[in-house]
């Protein structure tokens, strides 16, 4: 996995994000919010409106031995529980939080059909997000993929500028750096914390790697800081997208009005 390093990338904490702009979070899956999770703070903290919509429960990633009885339905309600757990700890109010439950194949991937477009569609109209964070499209996961497909045909029909703040995953093959947020240590503990309340997918990531998830996340984000030479012992990275807008000053100073 690599991040191809933007030498112009800027940190996010110096540019001035209005607290009017509305936030989304598309999620893929439960904890991708908490993967940011420290951006995910910064913005909240700076009193920009946070919303989060989980586009798949995730049932294929807990393991059978996680619940009883193993069926779909029980892991899509672990999940589910999971992360409101995690948005409570955060601080995020659960009427914030909005499960899309889109169709999934007998794999547990997201179905890139016309029924889900449209969910996600009135969704976002809806909603009508300036910034939108969710997973970069370069990516081994089908569903982050699909996801990032049915967002992106989606903000071209939009008739308002908005951005994408596409993130680096541990299945990220490559993507470019063009902003970033570097967190201590104090930091890293909270975030840590964040993702334990994901406690199937901490179970899974110990039975099969020997570290949890919170340490899988943490490492890519200690990979991050040292390739954007953050200054920090960790980073969260983002490459930007734009529709209707060319660079982020224009972007904000539109925003701004």
């Amino acid at each position: 996995m690599e991040t191809v390093i933007n030498h112009n990338a800027e940190p996010l904490e110096t540019l001035p994000f209005p607290n009017s702009m509305h936030l989304l979070v598309l999620a893929p899956h439960p904890d991708d919010f908490d993967a940011i999770g420290v951006t995910m703070r910064f913005f909240h903290q700076n009193g920009n409106p946070l919303s989060i919509a989980v586009a798949t429960s995730g049932v294929n990633g807990v393991e059978d031995t996680f619940c009883s009885p193993p069926t779909s339905k029980l892991k899509a309600e672990i999940r589910e529980q999971e992360q409101k757990a995690s948005c409570r700890f955060f601080g995020l109010p659960e009427s914030n939080l909005t499960f899309l439950r889109l169709a999934e194949d007998e794999s547990g991937r997201l179905l890139e059909n016309n029924a889900n477009i449209s969910r996600v569609r009135q969704y976002i109209q809806h909603l009508r997000p300036e910034m939108v964070f969710l997973p970069h499209w370069n990516d081994t996961n089908l569903t982050h993929q699909r996801v990032y497909a049915m967002f992106r045909k989606l903000a071209l029909e939009a008739d308002y500028p908005l951005v994408a703040f596409l993130n680096r995953d541990p299945k990220t093959i490559q993507m470019r750096c063009d902003v970033y947020l570097g967190f201590g240590e104090k930091e890293a503990s909270w975030k840590g914390k964040l993702l334990r309340f994901h406690r199937s997918q901490q179970q899974r990531n110990l039975n099969q790697r020997g570290y949890g998830m919170d340490e899988r996340i943490l490492r890519i984000d200690r990979q991050s800081a040292a390739m954007c030479s953050a200054g920090t012992a960790h980073a969260e990275v983002f490459e930007l997208e734009f529709f209707r807008s060319r660079k982020l000053k224009d972007f904000l100073n539109y925003q701004k009005g």
